[in-house]
C-alpha cells in the first residue's frame, strides 16, 4: 500500500502553475496565491513516497489533488517538444503537420495547455479574495508575456549569427508563451469568477452544473472561432519579401472567398495581418513544406517553378484567432482538473477522466470526416478536440502509473524534468544555450565549439 507525503511549494516562473495543499484555510490558500505571483520558491510540486510493495493497489481514497503525475505528464511534454525541435527537420513523421492533418509533434502545444487548465483547477480551489487573486493573475501573465517577447520576438537573432537586439519594427509580438499567458489569464478569470461553489459535486452531472458558466465560456469562444473562420470574408491582399541586395519582392494573393481554410486565404492570416502587421508575424510557415512550396516536400526545400505566390508569406501558428481555440484546450484542462479536486477515488477519477476524453476523439474524427479538417496551424475545432482528448487519456494512464500504483522510479526523469520545464525550454527550445556555446570562439565567429565539433564528427 503507497503512502505519499506531499510537500506544497510552487514555481512562479514555471508554463505550468502549481496548485495549493487540500485542508488549508481560505485564507491560507488565498496567501499561497499570492505567493505564486510574488516570489518564486525554488521547486515545483515535491511529492515523495514511500511505498511498500510497489505495483499493489493503494487505498482508493486520496488525501491530495496534489499529483506527482502532471509533473511527469509535463516532463513528459518537455521531452517530445526538444525531440521535435532537434529531429523534426530529418524526419517529417515527428515534425509538424504542413497543413492538414497530425502529428506527433503537433500534441505538444495543447499538451501544455492541457496541463495549465488541470493545475490552475488545483490552485485555485478556493479562494477567499477574489481581487487579490485577480490582480496576481494578471501579474503573473503579464510576466509570461514579456518573457515570450523577448525570447521568441527577435531579441536573439539566431544560433548562426551571433547577434541580439530588438527590431521593432519587424518584432514578432505572439508566440508559444504569450499564448500561454493569454489561455492561462483567461481561464483563470473563468476559475475565480465564473463557478457555483454551492452545488455540492458527486457525479459528473453535478461537476458539469457546477461549473456550468465555463462550459458556457468554452461553447462562446468556439462559436465566435466557427463564425469567424466560415464567415468572414477574405479579400486578395499582397506582401513583400527581402530578394537581392537590399530590393524588396512584392506579392499579390487573389483570394475573393468566405471561409477558406487553405494557407493563402483563410480568415486567421487575414486577422494577423490586419491587426498585427504582416511586419510582425512568423517569418517561416509551416505550409513552406507543402508540396506547392517546396520541392523537398515533406521537408523545407526550394521553391518550385510554379509555386503560388502565397508560399513566402508571413504566417503566426500562434496568432490570435488561432488563440481562442487554445483557451478552450485550456478550459478542458480545468474542467478535467475539477475531476481530481471533487473525486477522491481513484476509480471514480479515471472514470470521469476517460469517458469525456473518448466522446473528445470521437467528436474530432466525425468533424474530420465531415470536412473541418485537423489543423495545427488554424487550431480547428477537431484539433482542438483530438488533442484534449488525447491529452485526457494520457492524464489518466500516468495517473494510475505514478499515483495509484505508485511506479515512480520509471517515470523519475520525466518528473524531474516537469518540475523544471521553463529553463529547459529557455535554454533549449529557445536556443539560448546554443547561442551561449557558440558565443565562445577564437579569432573569427565561426571558430566555435559546435563547428569544431561537426568537423571532428
Amino acid at each position: 500500500m503507497g503512502k505519499y507525503e506531499l510537500i506544497n511549494s510552487a514555481d512562479p516562473g514555471d508554463v505550468l502553475l502549481a496548485g495549493v495543499e487540500e485542508g488549508q484555510t481560505p485564507r491560507q490558500q488565498d496567501e499561497s496565491v499570492k505567493l505564486v505571483a510574488t516570489k518564486p520558491p525554488k521547486s515545483s510540486w515535491i511529492a515523495t513516497a514511500s511505498a511498500a510493495g510497489a505495483g499493489s493497489m493503494p487505498s482508493t481514497t486520496v488525501r491530495s489533488p496534489r499529483l506527482a503525475s502532471l509533473d511527469v505528464f509535463r516532463g513528459i511534454t518537455v521531452a517530445l517538444m526538444i525531440i521535435v525541435d532537434d529531429a523534426g527537420g530529418f524526419w517529417s513523421a515527428i515534425n509538424h503537420s504542413p497543413w492538414n492533418g497530425v502529428t506527433i509533434a503537433d500534441f505538444v502545444m495543447p499538451f501544455f495547455l492541457f496541463i495549465v487548465g488541470v493545475s490552475l483547477a488545483l490552485t485555485y480551489k478556493k479562494i477567499s479574495n477574489r481581487v487579490t487573486a485577480t490582480w496576481a493573475a494578471l501579474c503573473r501573465a503579464l510576466k509570461l508575456f514579456i518573457m515570450g517577447l523577448v525570447l521568441q520576438g527577435g531579441f536573439f537573432h539566431g544560433v548562426h549569427s551571433l547577434t541580439f537586439g530588438v527590431d521593432l519594427y519587424n518584432i514578432r509580438l505572439m508566440g508559444v508563451l504569450q499564448r500561454i499567458a493569454i489561455a492561462y489569464l483567461l481561464v483563470t478569470l473563468s476559475e475565480i469568477w465564473l463557478r457555483n461553489d454551492n452545488i455540492v459535486v458527486d457525479s459528473g452531472y453535478s461537476l458539469m452544473k457546477r461549473y456550468r458558466l465555463q462550459l458556457l465560456v468554452g461553447c462562446i469562444l468556439t462559436t465566435v472561432y466557427l463564425v469567424l473562420l466560415y464567415g468572414l470574408f477574405v479579400p486578395d491582399w499582397q506582401y513583400q519579401v527581402p530578394s537581392e541586395g537590399y530590393m524588396l519582392k512584392s506579392y499579390i494573393v487573389k483570394c475573393g472567398i468566405r471561409g477558406d481554410t487553405s494557407p493563402a486565404c483563410n480568415a486567421a492570416g487575414m486577422i494577423d495581418r490586419t491587426i498585427l502587421g504582416v511586419q510582425h508575424l512568423y517569418k517561416r510557415p509551416v505550409y513552406g513544406r507543402t508540396k506547392q512550396c517546396s520541392i523537398n516536400s515533406p521537408y523545407d526545400g526550394p521553391l518550385p517553378p510554379d509555386a503560388p505566390s502565397w508560399c513566402e508569406a508571413p504566417f503566426d501558428p500562434e496568432g490570435l484567432m488561432s488563440t481562442i481555440m487554445a483557451i478552450v484546450t485550456c478550459l478542458v484542462g480545468l474542467l478535467f482538473g475539477h475531476v481530481i479536486v471533487h473525486f477522491k477515488d481513484h476509480k471514480d477519477r479515471i472514470f470521469q477522466l476517460t469517458v469525456p476524453s473518448f466522446w473528445l476523439l470521437a467528436l474530432a474524427f466525425c468533424l474530420d470526416f465531415f470536412g473541418m479538417h485537423m489543423n495545427k496551424a488554424l487550431y480547428t475545432v477537431s484539433y482542438t478536440c483530438i488533442t484534449a482528448g488525447a491529452s485526457g487519456l494520457l492524464f489518466a494512464g500516468i495517473y494510475m502509473l505514478v499515483d495509484v500504483y505508485g511506479y515512480r522510479k520509471l517515470t523519475y526523469a520525466m518528473e524531474w524534468m516537469g518540475k523544471h520545464s521553463l529553463m529547459i525550454y529557455v535554454l533549449v527550445a529557445c536556443n539560448i544555450m546554443p547561442i551561449f556555446i557558440q558565443g565562445f570562439y577564437w579569432k573569427e565567429p565561426r571558430n566555435n565549439l559546435v563547428s569544431l565539433t561537426s568537423h571532428l564528427t
